[in-house]
């Protein structure tokens, strides 16, 4: 990578359109990234800085290998790759909960105090298996990539894991939350040999969004 120019991995979607915000505060307009969907890799969109916009799966192992020297990730994915990332700056955007869940007419007289084997559908299998594992429940998961809420309407599974914004999707397919795992946000990630090549760059971009995050959060 270039020594001169940071490169930034964002993640398509939600987190996207609230980064820009922070970004913006931070002095960083990013408003090309949000008005082109169809390129990957913007430049001379700020001086000294490349943005690249893909899943945001993709972004921590994009960071890891040095591909980006930046990026912005969401908890929920951090921890279940489990990436050798540095994390300098927790964003406070993308805010969800990860959640588990099980038919409506279940929780009504369901105690997770007492489960001794449960059948998992998730797509954080890794990140369940911890969580069951630590509280001494057996777990058998069944790995989805998507409609996870349908699962235990075809009898997949009994319970599902998953994140939670509203909790909407999840009442509109007769489901109902159970048992909170963890809060999630987005955070800042830095590759850790950036770190040491790079280090005014980062440390100026950090600075500048770690400003914007505090100013978010008095509002």
């Amino acid at each position: 990578m270039a020594q001169d120019v940071l490169t930034i991995a964002l993640p398509k979607g939600r987190i996207l359109k609230e980064a820009s915000v922070l970004f913006k505060a931070a002095g960083i307009d990013i408003t090309p990234v949000m008005q082109d969907d169809r390129r990957l890799i913007f430049e001379g969109i700020a001086e000294g800085l490349r943005f690249m916009v893909i899943r945001s799966q993709d972004v921590p192992t994009y960071v890891e290998y040095g591909a980006a020297d930046i990026g912005i990730a969401g908890k929920d994915v951090l921890l279940e790759q489990d990436k050798d990332l540095y994390e300098p700056l927790d964003l406070g955007i993308g805010v969800c909960r990860m959640m588990v869940a099980e038919p409506k007419e279940l929780s009504e007289a369901d105690n997770p105090k007492q489960w001794t084997h449960i059948r998992v559908a998730t797509k954080y299998p890794n990140i369940t298996l911890r969580h069951f594992l630590a509280k001494g429940i057996q777990v058998e998961i069944i790995k989805l990539y998507g409609s996870i809420e349908i699962a235990p309407l075809l009898g997949l599974s009994e319970r599902i894991v998953d994140l939670v914004q509203t909790g909407e999707t999840l009442r509109k397919n007769g489901l109902a939350e159970v048992e909170h795992i963890m809060n999630i946000t987005s955070k800042l990630v830095c590759n850790r040999a950036s770190l040491k090549t790079k280090p005014r760059m980062v440390k100026a971009l950090v600075d500048s969004l770690g400003k914007a995050v505090a100013e978010a959060a008095k509002k």
